[in-house]
């Protein structure tokens, strides 16, 4: 036990191993072929891939973004079309609604002179019977007059008046 405790107390008064100056020559040694080694692999088996990996996905983002401007360019393409065949067919059916007005008006126009012509005849065949209505009137108002005033002188005289003379009053009087 005393052995023991001899290597324990020689142990803990024993610097850190890194911290030991006979040690340094070794670990600059070991320290040189480990950075070496290590760099000789990064160079040569990391950096590469990495490269490699940069450069796929530069070229990846430069072809999407090749991609979406084509794309881009394409949309705005088909909305210049979509604005011009909206605007054509918004003329053409301004000149439809036009066209149909048109024709709409001439149409009322050509039944509006129809009717016209139409109540004009009716116009002037009523005229014509109502003339000739008159006209029969008025020579049945003669005989009338005449019979009339016949009845009136031979009751407000009670003699029967000559048929020659009545109507020679009622011609002056209708005249």
């Amino acid at each position: 036990m005393a052995t023991n405790t001899t290597t324990q107390s020689q142990t803990a008064k024993a610097p850190f191993p890194p911290f030991q100056g006979e040690t340094f020559p070794s670990q600059l040694f070991w320290l040189v072929i480990c950075f070496v080694a290590l760099y000789v692999l990064l160079s040569r088996v990391a950096l590469p891939r990495l490269s490699h990996a940069i450069e796929n996905r530069q070229s990846r983002i430069a072809g999407d973004l090749e991609t979406a401007s084509r794309l881009r360019n394409e949309s705005e393409a088909a909305q210049a079309s979509y604005e011009k065949a909206l605007a054509d067919a918004r003329a053409k059916a301004q000149a439809l609604a036009s066209e149909s007005q048109a024709k709409a008006a001439a149409e009322a126009e050509a039944q509006r002179k129809q009717l016209e012509d139409g109540l004009k005849a009716k116009l002037e065949a009523a005229e014509k019977q109502i003339a000739s209505t008159k006209s029969a009137a008025m020579s049945n108002v003669r005989g009338i007059a005449v019979d009339t005033a016949g009845l009136i002188v031979e009751r407000l005289t009670g003699k029967t008046p000559a048929k020659q003379s009545v109507e020679r009053a009622v011609d002056a009087a209708l005249h």
